[in-house]
């Protein structure tokens, strides 16, 4: 008699892997000992390692781009996956946490090397640096040169940031809903949020990890983020002036008990959605890498900076977008070698729109981009 014998099959795509690339000198000074990076795959390479595609997330985002065996939903879901512009069956898809990240690489809830999280001492890593460590594991997969890196937000910046930095391993490039460099507005609205949890009473330094975390503090970033993230409009005809049922904004004795508005409600709600899921310190940690995003640091004008890239570049844009203006990916395409034009994404909520309403661009990504 045969007697079947269940298999446990093990899930290959969408799943968190983790590499070790060694130690890290970063741009800032500091130093990094033994970094780890998580990533997550989808698709198969290809014999020539010719079908690679990193996808780059924004502030808070994780290596979870679209579904993968397990069939948990991905953040880009309309960009990537089977049949998508990035389509994973004929892309070898790479998504990497950056570092300072608290998604699985090395960051400020990581042990350090005396074993305690390295908290207050985690030294600042620019997204230069992050490039450098991605480079690294790129070589441990076996690609040499990316078919394409692109990324929306702090991905886009990233994914400059990989043309310029590594112009021979990138063939084509997508930076979407960002410019060439944080600007003097970014940097403070990204300073305010920082602040906001550094004067937290748990923060402790950034040594609060064994004890009550900094949660009000990450909550009220978020709250200032968010608001950057969605346009005027958004929010006056989503909420306008109404109260948040049952409460009432115009009653109360005293200042602590009104009521709040739709708005505020919706604002505490975004923040505490990432207080679930976030560390404190590598909030602070990303945001200051953002703040030193500048593609030309050290590298002359912006058009003597991006003429060292080779790649074939898509730059879009969001038409409401009042964090990351239009005006400045037009100036960052108008400083790209070849004339390079700006695809409008059109979307009411603002900045957030490169990610819920990428599919527009579907078209464009596979007939200009990607064939």
């Amino acid at each position: 008699m045969t007697v079947a014998v269940a298999r446990t099959t093990i899930p290959e795509h969408g799943i968190v892997r983790y590499a070790s690339i060694g130690g890290l000198e970063l741009e800032a000074g500091g130093y990094l000992p033994d970094v780890t990076l998580a990533y997550e795959t989808w698709g198969t390479l290809n014999a020539d390692a010719s079908n690679a595609i990193l996808i780059e997330h924004a502030l808070t985002g994780s290596t979870h781009v679209t579904r993968g065996d397990t069939d948990e939903e991905g953040w880009w879901e309309q960009l990537a996956g089977p049949g998508a512009p990035v389509d994973t069956d004929r892309f070898f898809v790479v998504s990497i946490n950056i570092v300072g990240g608290c998604y699985g690489s090395t960051g400020p809830s990581s042990p350090a090397p005396d074993g305690r999280p390295w908290g207050s001492r985690f030294p600042l890593v620019t997204l230069r640096d992050s490039t450098a460590a991605e480079a690294r594991l790129a070589d441990q997969l076996g690609i040499q040169s990316w078919f394409a890196v692109l990324g929306g937000s702090m991905g886009g910046a990233r994914a400059l940031e990989w043309a310029v930095t590594y112009p021979e391993r990138v063939q084509r490039c997508a930076v979407i809903s960002v410019g060439a460099a944080s600007t003097a507005e970014q940097i403070a609205f990204a300073q305010a949020q920082t602040l906001a949890i550094r004067q937290d009473p748990n923060f402790n330094g950034g040594d609060y990890y064994g004890g009550p975390s900094p949660e009000d503090g990450l909550a009220l970033a978020r709250r200032i983020a968010h608001i950057t993230y969605r346009s005027a409009a958004e929010l006056e005809g989503r909420f306008g002036r109404a109260p948040q049922a049952p409460e009432s904004p115009l009653r109360g004795d005293v200042l602590a008990s009104r009521g709040r508005y739709k708005v505020e409600s919706y604002l505490d709600h975004q923040g505490n959605k990432l207080v679930k899921r976030f560390d404190a310190n590598s909030y602070i940690a990303l945001t200051e890498a953002l703040m030193s995003h500048d593609v030309s640091r050290g590298r002359g004008t912006l058009a003597e900076s991006l003429a060292r890239s080779t790649a074939r570049f898509f730059v879009a844009a969001v038409d409401s977008d009042r964090l990351y203006f239009p005006s400045q990916s037009r100036e960052l395409a108008q400083a790209l070698p070849g004339g390079v034009d700006v695809h409008v994404i059109q979307a009411p909520i603002g900045h957030d729109g490169f990610l819920t309403e990428i599919g527009q661009l579907g078209g464009q990504l596979r007939s200009s981009f990607l064939a």
